[in-house]
C-alpha cells in the first residue's frame, strides 16, 4: 500500500471515533444523547434540503462539508456544550490543537484543504460559513423542542441566551431565524425557557 492510502485510510479509522463524543442534546422524541457523527450527518442532510433559504448563493457541496468535518476536532477536544461559558474560553485552543494533529494525519494537500474548510467555518464570513452554522444553530434547537426543551432545562439555559446563539443565525438565513423565533417563543410559552 503506498503511503498517501495507508494516511488516508489512518484517518478514516482514526475519525470513526467521533461516534463516541456525545452532545449534550437527545435524539428526537427523547432517548440517548446524540453523538457528534450523528449531529453532523444530519447538519449535512438538513444544509441540502435547505439550501434554497440561504441568504446567499453557497456552495452547497462545501456546505455539507464543512457541516461533516466541523466538529471531527471534537475526538481530541471534547465537546464543548453551546452554553458553557467557561468551557468556551478554552475551545479555540483545544480545538486548534486537536485540528492540527487530526488533519495532520491526511496527506498533506488533504490537510491543508481539510484545515481551510475547518478554518472557513470557524472565522463565519463567507455565505457557506453563515449557512453552515445556520444548521449548527437550527439542529440542535429543534431537537429540544422535540424534547420538551428537557435540555435547556436540565443545563438552566435561559431564552436570552437561545436568542444570543440563533441570532447568528440569521446571517445565514433569515427565513431560518423566522422558524428559530417562532421554536423559541413556543418554548416560552411552554415554560421550558426561562425570559
Amino acid at each position: 500500500m503506498d503511503e498517501r492510502l495507508r494516511r488516508q485510510l489512518d484517518f478514516i479509522l482514526e475519525i470513526d471515533k467521533e461516534k463516541n463524543i456525545f452532545r449534550q442534546t437527545h435524539l428526537s422524541g427523547g432517548g440517548r444523547r446524540e453523538n457528534d457523527a450523528e449531529h453532523a450527518w444530519h447538519m449535512a442532510i438538513m444544509a441540502y434540503l435547505l439550501k434554497d433559504y440561504a441568504n446567499e448563493e453557497v456552495d452547497i457541496a462545501k456546505v455539507m462539508i464543512m457541516c461533516l468535518i466541523h466538529d471531527i476536532v471534537e475526538i481530541e477536544a471534547g465537546d464543548t456544550y453551546a452554553y458553557d461559558e467557561e468551557g468556551l474560553k478554552t475551545q479555540k485552543a483545544r480545538e486548534d490543537a486537536a485540528k492540527e494533529h487530526l488533519f495532520g494525519m491526511l496527506p498533506d494537500d488533504q490537510k491543508a484543504e481539510m484545515i481551510a474548510l475547518f478554518d472557513e467555518f470557524e472565522a463565519y464570513d463567507t455565505p457557506e460559513s453563515k449557512f453552515a452554522h445556520a444548521m449548527d444553530n437550527l439542529q440542535p434547537l429543534m431537537l429540544n423542542d422535540s424534547n420538551g426543551g428537557g435540555d435547556w432545562k436540565a443545563h438552566g439555559v435561559s431564552a436570552k441566551q437561545v436568542y444570543s446563539r440563533q441570532g447568528k443565525t440569521a446571517l445565514g438565513s433569515r427565513k431560518l431565524f423566522e422558524v428559530a423565533d417562532g421554536i423559541i417563543q413556543e418554548n416560552i410559552r411552554k415554560g421550558n425557557l426561562d425570559v
